[in-house]
């Protein structure tokens, strides 16, 4: 995939938990480790290019947090504001997967054509989505939001790769959830892979531990043998604490929030 005009990749973080290892690894007694402290940062990213953007994923909402007890360090929908990019004006929404912290604020993209898997919008639009293991990381409402994004005509389901514009493409990988997908975006810094919840964390990639929430296994362990494989010069985790660590911070428009890569501005 080339491209004559590159991206720049904004991280933002907008949420944080702390937690325990047992509970985010799978089977973690299999291990033989001690159990430990662990934090998750939850994140969407922006990609950007002159007066073009490209939402990927939108955070947890206001109520998803308080449901769920996370902590909410900026809105999602006033740091896309801070960047620039206002929801309601139609800018494309990419969603990796449909689990509660990457589809909440949805409404708020009401011209938005949105991206997704089919068979993740399948998988939660059917009667097994509703089972305790699965619904525990979903929400009914918005659920229902993603309906009503495909009765309007904005929803934009795609099968195994799709590229959505120069310099970005989507692929369809599965094992977190039945459509769990990435994009693999064109920057100056290189290929950046925005792996989100195909891979959480750093150290599930390097150590081969799966995430506590997998609806198929192997095809999770595939996932990861898949991204280390991958020709790129970037992976951003979806959930990794040292994420903007690695990375150049953005600047004052989100100060300790967010950091880019392949800076254009």
């Amino acid at each position: 995939m080339q491209t004559q005009h590159p991206w720049e990749v904004v991280v933002v973080r907008h949420g944080t938990r702390d937690t325990r290892r047992s509970e985010v690894f799978l089977n973690y007694p299999f291990y033989g480790e001690p159990d430990g402290p662990f934090t998750l940062d939850y994140f969407f990213w922006v990609l950007r290019r002159g007066d073009e953007a490209i939402v990927v994923d939108t955070g947890y909402s206001a109520a998803g947090a308080a449901s769920r007890g996370r902590e909410v360090l900026i809105d999602p929908l006033e740091a896309l504001r801070r960047l620039g990019v206002e929801p309601a004006s139609g800018v494309p929404v990419v969603v990796t997967h449909a689990h509660y912290d990457h589809i909440g604020n949805l409404p708020a993209f009401g011209a938005s054509p949105v991206h997704i898997a089919q068979s993740e919008m399948d998988f939660w639009t059917s009667d097994i989505a509703t089972r305790a293991l699965f619904s525990h990381f979903g929400d009914p409402d918005e659920v229902e939001e993603l309906r009503r994004v495909q009765a309007e005509g904005r929803l934009r389901p795609f099968s195994e790769r799709a590229p959505i514009a120069d310099g970005v493409e989507l692929v369809e990988v599965g094992g977190h959830t039945p459509g769990q997908s990435m994009a693999i975006v064109e920057t100056t810094a290189g290929r950046v892979l925005i792996a989100s919840d195909a891979a959480h964390f750093v150290e599930e990639l390097e150590r081969d531990m799966p995430f506590v929430s997998m609806v198929d296994v192997p095809q999770s362990y595939r996932v990861l043998d898949e991204i280390r494989r991958m020709d790129v010069a970037h992976v951003l985790t979806g959930h990794d604490a040292g994420t903007l660590d690695r990375l150049e911070p953005l600047g004052d428009q989100l100060p300790g929030l967010a950091a880019v890569i392949g800076r254009l501005r």
